[in-house]
């Protein structure tokens, strides 16, 4: 699953709507700073994002089953399972209205060349569903399209209050999944259009009092889950967890990088979410031609799976880094973004 954030790429962000799959440029046309601690949030969700999609991918199985006690499953469903989405999901919509500022002062149709872009995202998503499907491009590229574009042109008070109703009726009435998707997206936009992911990189007392307030709610909800994990794991209750654990995940990130441990933090997280696209589809092939050799396909060997994971995370850590050293966008930032713009786009400029 920024893919698809910052005052900065506007014009033209790297991932999806400049979110869970994409970071934006530099700076946008008007000089704005680069939000970096997103780049950083999006790269913990690409980590994320990976230990979910694995079993996924290799078919090891859906989820819990009675009987079967798996302790590394046991903690996945707990602590990784839909906490991660919510944070792609909600970053896409961010995302997508730096691009559309951005794209408003470099374009007479703005809303035609996120069409474009979105509609380019959604073919890249369906030749994705052979490897993985099930996989979140296409269905982030059709939402994108039929709720944030339209959207767009609503005043900020009102995409809030839809966002809110949204998430709210997902989690009452469904378990979660796309179904989340309208209601994040809005927040996501909602939140863009208020500025306030241009003071993630500044001392907030707002973030710890968010960070407390989630882990305070979340806590219960997961005890409860714990209880009963086949079941509960499929309720509205985990649905509502699994945001709250999100919130926290990414209020708690953003704390962490404001302490002297923050600059090691961000130089392993930044760069993966400077390539998020990339790195999320290249994860699916590597996983797809590894996982045979560790015999992880309708297997519950979820040991060599975790190690799987942490070897494919380092790597692209270090290719990103290497990567991004040489050129602005990753390979599939770049190949989207000319999509985009219809025209060929310097991989190193800041076309």
């Amino acid at each position: 699953m920024a893919a698809p954030g910052e005052r900065a790429s506007t014009a033209e962000p790297g991932g999806s709507p400049e979110v869970p799959f994409d970071s934006p440029g530099r700076s946008d046309s008007s000089g704005g700073a680069r939000v970096r601690a997103l780049d950083a949030v999006r790269g913990l969700a690409v980590c994320g994002i990976l230990l979910v999609n694995i079993p996924q991918i290799t078919q090891m199985r859906n989820g819990p089953e009675p009987g079967v006690y798996v302790p590394a499953e046991h903690w996945l469903q707990l602590l990784v399972q839909q906490r991660f989405f919510p944070v792609f999901s909600f970053l896409f919509g961010l995302s997508f209205a730096i691009f559309l500022d951005g794209a408003a002062r470099r374009a007479s149709l703005p809303r035609v060349v996120l069409l474009r872009r979105m509609a380019a995202l959604g073919v890249l998503g369906a030749l994705h569903q052979f490897l993985q499907p099930g996989e979140a491009l296409l269905p982030y590229a059709i939402v994108g399209i039929v709720v944030l574009l339209p959207a767009s042109w609503l005043p900020r008070v009102l995409v809030l209050l839809a966002g809110v109703l949204g998430t709210v009726a997902a989690v009452s009435l469904t378990h979660g999944g796309t179904s989340l998707l309208p209601g994040l997206f809005l927040l996501g936009l909602a939140t863009a259009r208020y500025g306030v992911h241009n003071r993630f990189d500044r001392p907030n007392a707002t973030v710890a009092l968010v960070f407390v307030l989630s882990l305070a709610a979340a806590a219960p909800l997961l005890y409860w889950q714990s209880g009963d994990i086949v079941r509960n794991s499929y309720s509205h209750g985990a649905v509502a967890a699994g945001l709250l654990l999100a919130s926290a995940y990414v209020t708690g990130l953003l704390l962490l990088l404001r302490t002297r441990v923050g600059p090691a933090v961000s130089a392993l997280l930044e760069p993966l979410g400077r390539m998020a696209l990339t790195n999320y589809l290249t994860a699916t092939l590597l996983v797809v031609a590894l996982a045979p050799v560790l015999g992880l396909p309708h297997s519950l060997r979820f040991g060599p799976a975790l190690a799987l994971a942490a070897g494919i995370i380092g790597v692209q850590v270090l290719w990103s880094r290497w990567w991004l050293r040489r050129f602005r966008y990753g390979p599939f930032e770049w190949l989207w973004r000319c999509v985009t713009w219809w025209s060929p786009v310097s991989p190193r400029g800041t076309g």
